[in-house]
Protein backbone atom coordinates (compact mmCIF):
# COMPACT_ATOMS: atom_id res chain seq x y z
CA UNK A 1 0.00 0.00 0.00
CA UNK A 2 3.05 2.41 0.69
CA UNK A 3 4.09 1.94 -2.49
CA UNK A 4 1.00 3.15 -4.27
CA UNK A 5 1.04 5.57 -2.28
CA UNK A 6 4.62 6.53 -2.94
CA UNK A 7 4.22 6.25 -6.48
CA UNK A 8 1.03 8.43 -6.62
CA UNK A 9 2.81 11.14 -5.52
CA UNK A 10 6.38 10.70 -7.66
CA UNK A 11 4.55 10.46 -10.95
CA UNK A 12 1.30 12.22 -10.49
CA UNK A 13 2.90 15.55 -11.87
CA UNK A 14 3.98 13.46 -14.72
CA UNK A 15 0.26 12.38 -15.15
CA UNK A 16 0.68 8.54 -14.55
CA UNK A 17 -1.85 7.06 -11.81
CA UNK A 18 -0.94 4.66 -9.13
CA UNK A 19 -3.92 2.43 -7.79
CA UNK A 20 -4.05 -0.98 -6.62
CA UNK A 21 -6.91 -3.81 -6.06
CA UNK A 22 -6.49 -5.23 -2.31
CA UNK A 23 -8.51 -8.96 -3.40
CA UNK A 24 -9.53 -10.76 -0.88
CA UNK A 25 -9.91 -14.24 0.29
CA UNK A 26 -10.18 -15.48 -3.89
CA UNK A 27 -11.04 -19.18 -4.98
CA UNK A 28 -8.03 -20.62 -7.44
CA UNK A 29 -6.23 -23.89 -7.39
CA UNK A 30 -4.17 -22.75 -4.81
CA UNK A 31 -6.28 -21.65 -2.21
CA UNK A 32 -8.56 -24.38 -3.08
CA UNK A 33 -5.12 -26.24 -1.88
CA UNK A 34 -5.39 -24.04 1.36
CA UNK A 35 -8.55 -25.26 2.63
CA UNK A 36 -7.78 -28.77 2.09
CA UNK A 37 -4.62 -28.53 4.10
CA UNK A 38 -6.01 -25.94 6.85
CA UNK A 39 -9.68 -27.50 8.75
CA UNK A 40 -12.00 -24.88 9.34
CA UNK A 41 -10.11 -22.08 6.94
CA UNK A 42 -13.23 -22.23 4.37
CA UNK A 43 -15.29 -22.03 7.75
CA UNK A 44 -13.54 -18.90 8.60
CA UNK A 45 -13.59 -16.88 5.81
CA UNK A 46 -16.80 -17.33 5.19
CA UNK A 47 -17.78 -16.58 8.56
CA UNK A 48 -16.27 -13.40 8.59
CA UNK A 49 -17.52 -12.51 4.72
CA UNK A 50 -20.23 -10.81 4.89
CA UNK A 51 -21.49 -11.67 0.83
CA UNK A 52 -20.52 -14.88 2.69
CA UNK A 53 -18.12 -16.29 0.17
CA UNK A 54 -14.97 -16.39 -1.64
CA UNK A 55 -14.76 -14.22 -4.77
CA UNK A 56 -14.31 -15.46 -8.32
CA UNK A 57 -10.76 -14.53 -10.16
CA UNK A 58 -13.36 -12.24 -12.71
CA UNK A 59 -14.38 -10.57 -9.88
CA UNK A 60 -12.06 -8.84 -9.80
CA UNK A 61 -11.74 -7.24 -12.96
CA UNK A 62 -14.33 -4.78 -12.66
CA UNK A 63 -12.21 -2.96 -10.30
CA UNK A 64 -9.34 -3.55 -12.83
CA UNK A 65 -11.11 -2.45 -15.13
CA UNK A 66 -12.41 0.68 -13.67
CA UNK A 67 -9.07 1.67 -12.75
CA UNK A 68 -7.94 1.60 -16.23
CA UNK A 69 -11.17 3.94 -17.45
CA UNK A 70 -11.30 7.62 -18.09
CA UNK A 71 -13.70 7.33 -15.46
CA UNK A 72 -10.54 6.97 -13.09
CA UNK A 73 -8.87 9.71 -14.16
CA UNK A 74 -8.74 11.62 -11.21
CA UNK A 75 -8.25 8.46 -8.96
CA UNK A 76 -4.51 8.37 -7.84
CA UNK A 77 -2.47 6.84 -4.34
CA UNK A 78 -6.08 4.74 -3.78
CA UNK A 79 -6.37 1.16 -2.31
CA UNK A 80 -9.37 -0.18 -3.37
CA UNK A 81 -10.52 -3.43 -1.25
CA UNK A 82 -12.43 -5.73 -3.10
CA UNK A 83 -13.15 -8.38 -0.26
CA UNK A 84 -16.78 -9.27 0.19
CA UNK A 85 -16.48 -6.72 3.25
CA UNK A 86 -14.01 -9.19 4.98
CA UNK A 87 -12.06 -6.17 6.13
CA UNK A 88 -14.77 -4.44 7.90
CA UNK A 89 -15.23 -7.25 10.19
CA UNK A 90 -10.88 -7.05 10.86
Amino acid sequence: MQLTRSLAVSWAKDGVLANCILPGWVDTPLTRQAREDMPHLDERVTARTPLGRWAKPEEMAGTALFLASPAARFVTGTMIPVDGGYLMRG
